[in-house]
């Protein structure tokens, strides 16, 4: 086993399975979607929420990763996962 851990991930939908609740994070800073298994199936996340996660990658005989701890990432609280534009456009409606 190994230790993961990413921050900056937003969610994007929640599974729930008979063994496990699998997430689906999208990091904001690479635009790498991963999916989490929580055994727990404890775990809630909020949509439009950044969070830190840590957890195990098992590879007994296929990758997952393993959900540990979720807390919500306080370095980034950019509340949508709408993509910025680059050059600044799309601007704020004027009314």
């Amino acid at each position: 086993m190994f230790n993961f851990s990413a921050n900056h991930l937003f969610l994007l939908s929640r599974t729930e399975y008979p063994r496990c609740a699998v997430f689906l994070l999208r990091d904001l800073d690479t635009q790498r979607v991963y999916r989490l298994h929580d055994f727990t199936k404890a775990l809630l996340l909020r949509p439009g929420v950044a969070y830190s996660v840590a957890g195990k990658v098992n590879s007994a005989d296929k990758l997952y990763l393993v959900l540990e701890s979720v807390r919500p990432d306080t370095k980034h609280r950019r509340s949508s996962t709408a993509p910025v534009p680059v050059d600044g456009a799309g601007g704020s409606p004027i009314g």
